[in-house]
């Protein structure tokens, strides 16, 4: 997944004429992302690939061959308890 700075214009109807109006894009927003505090850690991430496709292929490999431990019973756990749904 990529994230990027690129957002869409609001458009607001004005009900007394019908007409549509670009709202303004927020200046403060825009000015806070591009700060340079955050310049460095959105260069970062861009350099970033989407994922690690070598280490999901040595993952994957050593699943199947049953040397990377797997309960399922766990991770249905585990996915409970993060959409609040159970406790474990």
């Amino acid at each position: 997944m990529k994230i990027t700075s690129v957002s869409t214009p609001s458009i607001q109807i004005n009900p007394q004429t019908g007409a549509a109006a670009q709202a303004p894009a927020p200046a403060a927003a825009e000015a806070t992302l591009e700060s340079a505090v955050l310049q460095p850690a959105r260069a970062a991430l861009r350099a970033l690939p989407d994922f690690d496709a070598a280490r999901v292929a040595e993952l994957r490999d050593a699943l199947a061959k049953g040397e990377l431990p797997f309960d399922a019973g766990r991770l249905a756990g585990l996915i409970q308890r993060f959409h609040g749904n159970g406790k474990v």
